[in-house]
């Protein structure tokens, strides 16, 4: 293999890993976006939660639906 081909092979390579590098950059930005919107509706629903965080509930609430 001339130097000349070992050159241009590693061109292509290099082209290759910055082209996964983009789309790898590309899927962490897109993650980071719905990681900060998982975490505004986590904020949403706690400020939904009464106070105490508790919900009183009925003994009949928790019988398995059979009795």
């Amino acid at each position: 293999m001339s130097t000349q081909e070992r050159l241009e092979a590693l061109e292509v390579k290099a082209a290759f890993m910055e082209d996964m590098l983009d789309q790898l950059n590309l899927t962490i930005y897109r993650q980071q976006q719905q990681i900060d919107q998982l975490t505004r509706e986590v904020v949403q629903l706690r400020q939904q939660q009464p106070e105490g965080g508790t919900v009183a509930r009925s003994l009949r609430d928790e019988l398995p639906p059979h009795y």
